[in-house]
């Protein structure tokens, strides 16, 4: 059968790739055509636009680029119509695959939507959309699943997809000695600094991770770039600070440091089920923090928190963000710091809900098998 899947950012294209690549395991006829990036790529189609064209952070930036935002949207429409797919994968991504979703319904497509939007914390009226307009939703928090159903949505649920991308990424792991001199790195132990996958949170982001340096001589740091960006993007913030810089290692970075410093999002995910101790640093234009404040309807910013549904890590945000107090806790996570056992403890509950290895095999032979029912 003919898939198309649509995914606007990083983290999407890595779910979208695991699952193109248990769909191929189901069908073996399977034929994609996408909006994503290189992950997906590697799986096999046709890739029509790359995220890194598509991800604007923030209110005030989405409304900077409306026309490059409008262009997107009526070159995917008109693509999805060209293709005629037998169904319509959209990927988290909200603000645009709505859109894309309500488009597909009205023209008879089968819309399978992967990783609900966050409508639990701020613009419920978006679960409306997704009931109307939505055959399949599929979540990957537990939570959701009583949230959803409550509104009348059916949903599936299998397990959160990171726990196969993580395990996926275990079978190629290399020893630190090995990891270190493949990336011209020294024998201290690392502190891994993820500022984000945007121009616009590496801006905000990076200058205040990278001011910690000086704070642990006894720690080399190494900031996970973002597959979306070029090295450029980051030179101006590196200058000469004392910090590596590597790109398409993140999962193999986090297995090999000490602690994290993240900005929020699937990274935080990532540090906690590698076991990483991590602190969550995250600052962002002032009108649309401002705005986030007052729309935002949840506690917490970053996954491991709203899934415990309590303080795991820490999370400094906006004004908070700054050297001395993240430098604090920071220090509390290292070894010997007065959060890393309880940290690390947390984390093990963590793994437990997330579901068992096999995840993305699971999802999709269930939107292989509605789609057929439904021919």
């Amino acid at each position: 059968m003919k898939y198309y899947l649509v995914a606007g950012e990083a983290s999407g294209d890595l779910h979208a790739s695991n699952l193109m690549q248990g769909i191929k395991g189901v069908d073996t006829a399977a034929e994609f055509r996408f909006f994503g990036g290189d992950l997906m790529q590697s799986q096999g189609g046709t890739l029509v636009k790359h995220y890194r064209s598509m991800a604007f952070m923030g209110f005030w930036e989405v409304i900077q680029n409306l026309r490059a935002v409008s262009k997107n949207l009526r070159q995917c429409k008109e693509d999805i119509l060209s293709y005629k797919p037998h169904a319509l994968i959209l990927v988290d991504y909200p603000g645009f695959n709505l859109r894309i979703a309500k488009f597909a319904k009205r023209r008879g497509i089968r819309v399978f939507y992967y990783i609900a939007p966050k409508v639990w914390a701020w613009k419920e009226s978006r679960v409306k959309l997704l009931k109307k307009y939505v055959d399949k939703l599929i979540v990957i928090f537990p939570f959701e699943v009583n949230y959803f159903t409550r509104h009348g949505i059916d949903v599936i649920y299998e397990g959160n997809p990171l726990v196969d991308a993580i395990e996926n990424s275990t079978k190629t792991a290399i020893p630190f000695s090995g990891f270190c001199q493949n990336n011209n790195l020294g024998d201290k132990p690392i502190i891994a600094l993820l500022a984000g996958s945007r121009k616009q949170e590496i801006r905000y982001n990076l200058p205040t991770m990278i001011s910690l340096i000086n704070h642990f001589t006894d720690y080399q740091f190494v900031i996970a770039g973002a597959p979306s960006l070029e090295e450029a993007v980051y030179e101006p913030y590196i200058g000469n600070a004392d910090v590596k810089l590597i790109f398409n290692q993140t999962q193999e970075l986090l297995r090999h440091s000490t602690a994290a410093v993240v900005t929020s999002g699937t990274a935080t995910l990532e540090a906690a089920l590698l076991n990483v101790p991590e602190v969550v640093c995250y600052r962002g234009n002032t009108l649309s923090m401002l705005i986030a404040w007052i729309v935002i309807r949840v506690k917490y910013i970053s996954l491991v928190n709203l899934i415990m549904g309590r303080e795991v890590v820490k999370e400094l945000k906006q004004f908070d963000c700054v050297t001395s107090e993240l430098s604090k806790q920071l220090s509390m996570i290292l070894p010997n710091g007065e959060s890393r056992g309880t940290m690390l403890s947390d984390f093990a509950q963590l793994k437990g809900m997330l579901g068992a290895v096999g995840v993305s095999k699971r999802i999709a032979k269930a939107i292989v098998d509605n789609t057929i029912s439904n021919i």
